[in-house]
């Protein structure tokens, strides 16, 4: 495996192009680091469905919770994984067949053989990498902590959104 490298125009890019977000894997468990990403994402303007069959038909935080992809009657643009690397084939031949325009695979989530199917397919692939860290890191969030984000400029944080 290589290692995985996204260049934060990118991200930006992708960030900023992104509405509608299916999250599978997104938790009912207000403790559960899916719970939290949606939150923060729905907070930033994106609407999240969340995609789970253990919780399909329950509310997560405003959203009808659904079994899979396919249940979804809107466009969306990300597929976001919380699951477990080796479930994201499957997951994966369900975003392309939706039509989706980026599969986001969480923190230490990684499916080589699925990505290059997914962009094979004309999606974008990220891998490895929160869309909630991310949008904090390149909007400026994260330095208004004191944490250092890499990211060097002089003028005043913007949201990615705007």
């Amino acid at each position: 495996m290589s290692d995985l490298y996204y260049p934060d125009w990118l991200i930006r890019r992708v960030l900023r192009d992104t509405d509608t977000i299916a999250m599978v894997g997104a938790s009912t468990n207000w403790n559960r680091p899916s719970y939290f990403a949606m939150k923060y994402l729905q907070d930033k303007g994106y609407r999240v469905i969340p995609v789970n069959p253990r919780a399909e038909g329950e509310t997560l935080l405003g959203e009808t919770v659904v079994a899979s992809l396919r249940d979804i009657d809107v466009p969306v643009d990300m597929v976001d994984i919380f699951q477990r690397s080796e479930r994201v084939p499957p997951i994966v031949d369900e975003a392309i067949e939706i039509g989706a325009k980026t599969v986001w695979m969480q923190l230490t989530v990684r499916h080589d053989e699925a990505a290059k199917k997914a962009e094979d397919a004309g999606l974008t692939v990220i891998m490895d990498r929160c869309p909630k860290i991310e949008f904090g890191r390149l909007s400026g969030e994260l330095g208004w902590s004191g944490i250092n984000t890499g990211v060097i400029t002089s003028r005043r944080s913007r949201q990615i959104r705007a």
